[in-house]
């Protein structure tokens, strides 16, 4: 089970920053992550200022 980015993402890129395995990029207004490389650490998680990444 990966972890996608919600609607809340203010697109800040501290995620992307803080992934391990750079699963995480910048999409059109917001982050996203690849499910085939999130590793499901959290690290995204735990760095968000507003709470987008969560577990599908």
């Amino acid at each position: 089970m990966a972890y996608v980015i919600g609607d809340a993402c203010i697109a800040c890129g501290s995620c992307a920053a803080e992934c391990p395995v750079e699963a995480i990029s910048a999409g059109d207004d917001k982050y996203v992550i690849d499910p085939d490389k999130c590793i499901e650490c959290g690290s995204c998680a735990n760095v968000c200022p507003v709470d987008a990444p969560k577990p599908e």
